[in-house]
């Protein structure tokens, strides 16, 4: 072979090898433009979701606020709606449709309308409450350390001192009617009522004082058995 021969051929490989480096190193820049660009990507986009985290979370919309935020409204309802009910019961949102001295002297009845044939009476001291007597479908009564009260079904409170029997036994009492009480239990007493025609009406106490109204004759039957009547 002959020396330019020789000459050209080593100068194409050369040019070859050349080429092929420059094709390589056009690669290597690609592929590191690609990975830069895949690297801010992420980046751009791993910041845009924290910041959107950050901002719903500032906002009060992630999953626990919302779930904290619920609970908060329930209770808050649930202590309007208690505080209502205290309210209610403790009598603060109605007025009493009048009140009335009492015999002693010394207490008054405070009279509230629940419903119809439905009424309440507070028994007021000094400003305490110191009995509650309520009409459900029938009178009541109360033995109050030998002041008698009763509730009657209209509404109408009356009140007197003593007179009062200790049963068992079988009593005369005011407007002619004659009651025999008998002890069935513990602080549990029954009395029949009776007039001409026969018994008339029963009392029993269960725990708690009883009353009536017999015909204009008002009659109170304590849970200790002891039984008075006023007209």
């Amino acid at each position: 072979m002959s020396s330019s021969t020789t000459v050209r051929t080593a100068r194409r490989r050369t040019l070859r090898i050349a080429a092929a480096a420059l094709t390589a190193a056009a690669g290597l820049t690609l592929a590191a433009c690609a990975g830069s660009d895949a690297a801010d990507a992420k980046s751009a986009g791993h910041t845009k979701t924290s910041s959107a985290a950050g901002e719903a979370t500032a906002s009060g919309w992630s999953g626990l606020q919302s779930t904290d935020a619920k609970a908060v409204v329930a209770n808050k309802q649930s202590g309007q709606q208690a505080g209502s009910a205290h309210t209610a019961n403790g009598g603060k949102a109605a007025s009493p449709v009048r009140t009335q001295r009492l015999a002693d002297g010394i207490s008054k009845a405070e009279i509230y309308k629940l419903g119809d044939q439905h009424y309440r009476a507070k028994i007021v001291a000094r400003g305490s409450v110191l009995a509650t007597l309520e009409t459900k479908g029938h009178d009541d009564g109360l033995d109050a350390n030998d002041m008698f009260v009763t509730l009657t079904l209209d509404g109408q409170v009356h009140s007197w001192m003593g007179g009062g029997h200790q049963g068992p036994g079988t009593f005369k009492l005011a407007g002619g009617w004659t009651a025999k009480v008998t002890k069935i239990g513990e602080l549990r007493y029954r009395a029949q009522i009776i007039g001409h025609d026969g018994v008339a009406a029963t009392l029993e106490t269960n725990q708690h004082d009883v009353g009536l109204n017999a015909n204009g004759i008002y009659i109170v039957l304590s849970n200790g058995g002891v039984i008075s009547a006023h007209a």
